[in-house]
């Protein structure tokens, strides 16, 4: 090895050795002599001093040093003076004097600071990524995410899980999103699908009779990006057989609670996690991933407004919408200037205004209080909780529009307003989700999580004759406004799948083409089985308390889908395509 000891370990007991280190020059400064560096690695800092009378040779050399240089010194350990002790870093009560120095490999100077977190054009990090992930941060988030994988593993092969590995080349079969195809040179014409996620495989594991699997699995989605979305991310893949929903639900909350405390970043909120029923979180929240970390929950004041004089709630209301409202704590001296800018701001998602009512001491100041009379006004304040100070604010609209507004609305509001508590994780589990959803275009019905997510035992004869009121089997785990995992019982029999298929709109064949290996493995004895894929790179994000996936992925695509840094996607070389019997054609 280059170095005996990493610059983040050495201490005042190692005071008097000699030591060899090797890192990044991360500072450095020149005292009238005396040359301080900085050394730098992935475990830390360590200060080293080069004295011109003592070690000339070696000064020499660090004086040529610049930040980014990679260098090895040897020296002596030694206590700092007490006044220079530095309690903010691990190494701060010792530091190095330099005997010897040699410069391994010197560096231009980089296109951004390193060695301080100053705001960075996210591209140029991108181009840079591997000068980005030498900053402390990036580092941090990079092993932050290696312990949460380490500890995932750990944790279930205790409990009787093994790690399987699935296929990256698999069939292409529609799962949601558009796939990622691999034309193959060998069966010209044909391709491979990367895999949205090992659905079908881990399944096929149960079928086996592993009955306990997971993988920390790669996955690939060629859908629009955003902040918790990649092209390609990582997932914790998970099937259990012969379980329950609460059986899966009780295994994933005893894992996160204890790899929450284990990794102590962070606190949860609430223990036992809270089950929440689909249709009460869109009611409470207008969303089914949501923030339980502050209230302004959505309430709905249709019935109090039905039939009154102010034309924008009572024609929503008969026109067969709703109008409600959330309550913002605080905010009633909000001035027009601010009222108008959130009007606009739920604008953007469909609202074709906002109006509102501020609570003061004696009275209240609305948009509309002038149309109703002071019972109806006070009903609307009674059924938000309303207090002195408060702002209420009102979306009347179609249903789904009013959720979506209201929603964003009130995650944007408790930004700005400082409500959130960021060392708090608030989990919780949403169920009873509907099966299917009606697909009006196509006059059918479409599975609302995936084709093999199986009813509510309570729930099947639904599927033959009410399916928009049959529940699935479903669970999603939300936490502070993402969904950071979904999963589900499958469905095991045949007839079962085959019924559902049937449903929505694939035919025989169709069905038995894309999916024939599924239905044939369902007649060879196929265990009750369900499972989960909680998300590692949103996980991360969480914990980490990033704002986007892309902070804790080491080398991940831009929000247009593209490797900065590489320069991917890229065209192929004629003969390459030749060879896999593809033509470009412009469209």
């Amino acid at each position: 090895m280059l170095k005996t000891h990493t610059c983040g370990e050495l201490r005042a007991e190692h005071a008097g050795q000699t030591v060899t280190m090797a890192g990044w020059v991360h500072r450095r400064r020149d005292h009238g002599g005396l040359i301080f560096v900085d050394l730098r690695d992935r475990w830390g800092l360590t200060q080293i001093v080069a004295n011109p009378t003592t070690a000339p040779e070696a000064h020499r050399v660090l004086d040529q040093a610049r930040n980014e240089y990679v260098v090895r010194v040897t020296g002596t350990v030694r206590p700092r003076p007490e006044r220079m002790v530095n309690p903010n870093l691990d190494t701060g009560a010792i530091e190095v004097d330099a005997a010897e120095v040699a410069i391994l490999n010197p560096a231009k100077t980089p296109p951004f600071y390193i060695n301080e977190e100053a705001p960075v054009e996210e591209s140029l990090r991108l181009k840079y990524r591997y000068l980005d992930l030498r900053r402390e941060r990036m580092r941090n988030n990079l092993v932050l995410r290696h312990r949460v994988v380490k500890f995932i593993r750990d944790y279930l092969s205790e409990r009787g899980f093994i790690e399987v590995e699935t296929p990256i080349l698999f069939k292409t079969t529609p799962e949601g999103a558009r796939d990622y195809l691999v034309p193959s040179r060998v069966h010209p014409g044909h391709f491979y699908a990367l895999p949205q996620s090992p659905q079908q495989l881990k399944q096929l594991l149960m079928v086996a009779g592993v009955e306990r699997y997971f993988q920390i699995a790669r996955c690939f989605r060629d859908e629009d990006q955003r902040g918790d979305r990649q092209p390609e991310f990582t997932q914790l893949d998970m099937e259990m057989s012969f379980v329950e929903r609460e059986d899966v639900m009780n295994l994933v909350e005893g894992l996160f609670t204890a790899l929450v405390q284990h990794i102590g970043t962070k606190r949860i909120m609430t223990k036992p996690w809270p089950r929440i029923k689909y249709a009460e979180a869109m009611e409470r929240f207008g969303d089914d991933k949501f923030d339980m970390r502050f209230g302004m929950e959505l309430a709905d004041v249709s019935d109090i407004v039905a039939g009154t004089e102010y034309k924008v709630f009572s024609e929503a209301v008969a026109a067969g919408g709703k109008v409600k409202g959330i309550r913002v704590p605080g905010c009633a001296t909000y001035s027009r200037k601010q009222l108008d800018e959130l009007a606009e701001y739920v604008r953007g998602f469909g609202a074709k205004g906002l109006a509102w009512a501020a609570i003061g001491d004696s009275e209240t100041r609305s948009s509309f209080g002038k149309f109703l009379s002071e019972v109806t006004m006070k009903a609307i304040v009674e059924r938000l909780d309303g207090q002195a100070g408060d702002l209420l604010l009102f979306v009347a609209d179609r249903l789904e529009i009013i959720n979506a507004c209201l929603s964003r609305l009130r995650v944007e509001l408790a930004e700005r307003l400082k409500l959130r508590d960021d060392d708090a994780l608030a989990f919780c589990w949403v169920i009873d989700f509907p099966l299917f959803q009606w697909n009006e275009a196509e006059k059918r019905w479409d599975p609302s999580h995936h084709l093999f997510t199986s009813p509510l035992p309570e729930d099947v004869p639904l599927v033959d004759t009410d399916p928009g009121k049959a529940r699935g089997a479903q669970y999603d785990l939300v936490c502070n406004n993402y969904e950071v995992g979904g999963g589900s019982i499958r469905i095991h029999r045949r007839e079962l799948q085959e019924k559902i298929f049937d449903l929505i709109g694939l035919a025989p064949e169709v069905a038995r083409e894309r999916f024939g290996h599924m239905l044939e493995a369902f007649e060879y004895g196929t265990p009750p089985h369900g499972g989960i894929a909680p998300g590692i790179d949103r996980l991360t994000m969480v914990l980490a308390g990033e704002p986007n996936i892309r902070e804790v992925i080491a080398f991940p695509k831009s929000q247009q889908a593209a490797d900065l840094m590489a320069g991917a996607p890229s065209p192929a070389e004629s003969n390459q395509l030749k060879e896999l019997h593809i033509q470009i054609v412009d469209s």
